[in-house]
């Protein structure tokens, strides 16, 4: 009996820090140094469980476009 993972955890706190900003997914991937795309972004935001190195994208990418200071909890909620 093999246990899954679950993947899908529902909205994300960083869909909601973007909606608080008025940011979108164009923004963050424009402002971005690192190579982010739309589709990381909207997995991010849907709540699909993303690798260590896409949420550590997408925190720079939140940081820089909302000149705050956000951790990587402040974002998501795993």
């Amino acid at each position: 009996m093999t246990m899954e993972l679950e993947r899908n955890l529902g909205e994300q706190p960083v869909a909601r820090v973007m909606a608080d900003n008025a940011l979108v997914a164009r923004d963050l991937v424009a402002i971005s140094t690192e190579h982010l795309t739309f589709k990381m972004v909207a997995r991010a935001c849907k709540g699909r469980r993303l690798t260590p190195n896409i949420k550590s994208k997408m925190r720079a990418a939140v940081n820089k476009a909302t000149a705050k200071t956000y951790a990587m909890e402040d974002l998501f909620t795993y």
